[in-house]
């Protein structure tokens, strides 16, 4: 859910930018998401919840399968401890996971096993909670949101699927095109453009810092409620591509005070502690404020969540487990922590 209470306002007719602005017409991509299917419209939380244990089945598997056996001993924590590490939750928040698990077990007189996965699943929430927070776009007019990632974990398309939830919430939106090399990546952002009916300032070959700034000043002239900013995809390890990242938000600060509000990373639920590595990365090199995690469904890895609360605890503003439009929702940490344990 988002921070937000204006109306939603009329459609307003498409304006040049002083960047060499393009509103990009909507167009056919069978490469891209349906633009709303009638289910995902009038999906209940029910059915989100169920697709969200389905997405997280392997892990749950992985780390419900523990308990079967009814037992409460050693080996049963041993097992716990091998499928916490192969959801990839990582050594520091299994120790954490395990030790609050026992004293309560000990501290209940717990001799049941479906007690003890009650209990861990409390934990897991627990642990969980402090990455639930709601993306505040109220705070500024513009709010100005920064968007980074690796190459292919699902940057452009979450970016398509925010715009969405962003207009439903009643919120203008400016895009901007910051992968200026990457012809597909310009392309995709035009089909989302067109999709989400809102503006989209694009440059071929320009620098991204240079229409990253004319975005900004774009978003002010024209009223924006959020001005939307992709970058290209990079590896931590590529140094000269930070030093981009880190060039392109100093060029946002001297277009808006206070800008960017949101600098958000986009990371794959399938890479495991290697999510993890990007986010201190990248939140060493940005100061990231907010996560967004994709492609969590069928996957044996979505522990990371845990290792993300234990050594980085930036908020998960939303997850993906699908790939429809509507598939990007907020993270509720009681409703993750159910699915990864069921």
């Amino acid at each position: 859910m988002f921070s937000f209470f204006k109306k939603k306002p009329a459609p307003e007719p498409p304006v040049q930018s002083p960047a060499a602005a393009s509103v990009a017409p909507e167009k056919v991509d069978d490469t891209a998401p349906n633009d709303a299917e009638p289910a995902a419209l009038s999906e209940t939380r029910s059915d989100w919840l169920s697709r969200l244990r389905g997405g997280l089945r392997k892990t749950g598997q992985q780390i419900g399968h523990v308990f079967t056996a009814g037992r409460i001993d050693e080996a049963l924590y041993e097992e716990l401890e091998s499928a916490l590490l192969m959801s990839d939750a990582g050594v520091k928040a299994t120790t954490h996971l395990l030790k609050q698990v026992r004293e309560r077990v000990k501290r209940e007189r717990t001799n049941d096993a479906a007690a003890v996965k009650s209990l861990l699943i409390d934990e897991f929430t627990t642990l969980l909670l402090p990455l639930q927070r709601a993306m505040d776009v109220s705070q500024a007019s513009p709010t100005v949101i920064m968007m980074t990632g690796v190459n292919g974990a699902g940057k452009t398309t979450s970016i398509g699927k925010l715009t969405r939830h962003l207009g439903e919430a009643g919120a203008s939106v400016l895009l901007a095109a910051g992968d200026t090399f990457r012809a597909a990546a310009r392309e995709q952002l035009d089909v989302w453009a067109g999709r989400n009916h809102v503006d989209i300032v694009s440059q071929e070959g320009g620098d991204p810092a240079a229409v990253s700034f004319d975005a900004v000043k774009a978003g002010i002239a024209r009223k924006k409620d959020v001005v939307l900013i992709d970058t290209a995809g990079r590896l931590p390890t590529q140094t000269h591509l930070m030093d981009e990242l880190k060039k392109i938000k100093r060029v946002i600060e001297k277009a808006a005070t206070g800008a960017p509000h949101e600098i958000l990373l986009v990371i794959d639920g399938n890479t495991g502690q290697n999510a993890l590595a990007q986010v201190k990365a990248f939140d060493d090199a940005l100061g990231l404020t907010g996560l967004i995690v994709t492609k969590l469904d069928g996957t044996a890895k979505g522990g990371v969540l845990a290792a993300i609360a234990m050594e980085r605890p930036i908020p998960v503003y939303f997850i993906g487990v699908g790939e429809s439009v509507h598939d990007l929702r907020d993270f509720n940490a009681a409703e993750f922590s159910e699915a990864i344990v069921h």
